[in-house]
């Protein structure tokens, strides 16, 4: 497992503001017939309409894995098996840090439905480039597009 730390300093006026909270965030890297499963971000929330691998914020009370089950059953109706995390890494926004934690998934059933996003699409590791994501996933996109097939 990888652990990388990013600030955007241009984003954040050279770092002159201050960051007020941390958000702990999930996602899952589900991969079948050499494709991955990404959605796209509801236009009204933070950084809408980028695209990203499903997952979501994690409650207090929850563990990675368990949140990463709960996001999975209400963003998309699915059931998934989390087989462990493969990279995390802590991203600056200008008004929060975002602890990023991606986890290989297993797809286990439930049919795949948008329900707390947008889209979903099943894209190639080819075309993942062609797909608008948060600054925040480079890491995760260079992570999977070095990875041998």
């Amino acid at each position: 497992m990888y652990h990388y730390r990013y600030e955007d300093r241009w984003k954040r006026g050279e770092g002159n503001q201050k960051v007020v909270n941390r958000i702990e965030v999930v996602a899952a890297i589900i991969e079948i017939d050499k494709k991955f499963l990404i959605t796209r971000r509801k236009s009204e929330s933070h950084l809408g309409d980028f695209w990203e691998f499903p997952g979501g914020k994690k409650e207090n009370e929850e563990d990675l894995e368990s949140c990463l089950i709960r996001e999975m059953r209400e963003e998309l109706g699915i059931e998934v098996r989390v087989n462990g995390e493969i990279l995390s890494l802590d991203y600056d926004y200008p008004d929060r840090t975002v602890a990023l934690h991606f986890f290989r998934c297993d797809w286990k059933g439930g049919d795949l439905r948008a329900e707390g996003c947008q889209e979903f699409k099943w894209v190639e590791k080819t075309g993942l480039n062609d797909h608008e994501f948060p600054p925040a996933n480079v890491s995760i996109l260079t992570f999977l597009k070095n990875q041998k097939s």
